[in-house]
């Protein structure tokens, strides 16, 4: 019985977390549709759909000799927008 009750106390735990979790991320689509609608107007150059095919594009495997580029690692706030200038 203890195992019973474990079970349906876990499992309406993870459809709460669920439940959250996507009222939330249709909380920031929402908020933030009219900003991606003003990027994709504005998009002349068609940088944002190129950004967009880049990320879902496989990457290379770094050669183990070279060094990475510290402008565009992992503590770069302005390393996106490269293309940019």
């Amino acid at each position: 019985m203890q195992t019973l009750a474990l079970q349906l106390t876990t499992t309406f735990v993870d459809d709460a977390i669920a439940f959250v979790t996507d009222i939330g991320r249709s909380i920031v689509e929402l908020a933030t549709a009219p900003i991606e609608r003003i990027a994709r107007a504005c998009d002349v150059a068609g940088v944002l759909e190129q950004r967009r095919a880049n990320i879902s594009a496989p990457r290379p495997v770094p050669h183990i000799g070279r060094r990475r580029n510290l402008r565009n690692g992992w503590f770069s706030l302005f390393g996106g927008l490269s293309e940019l200038t």
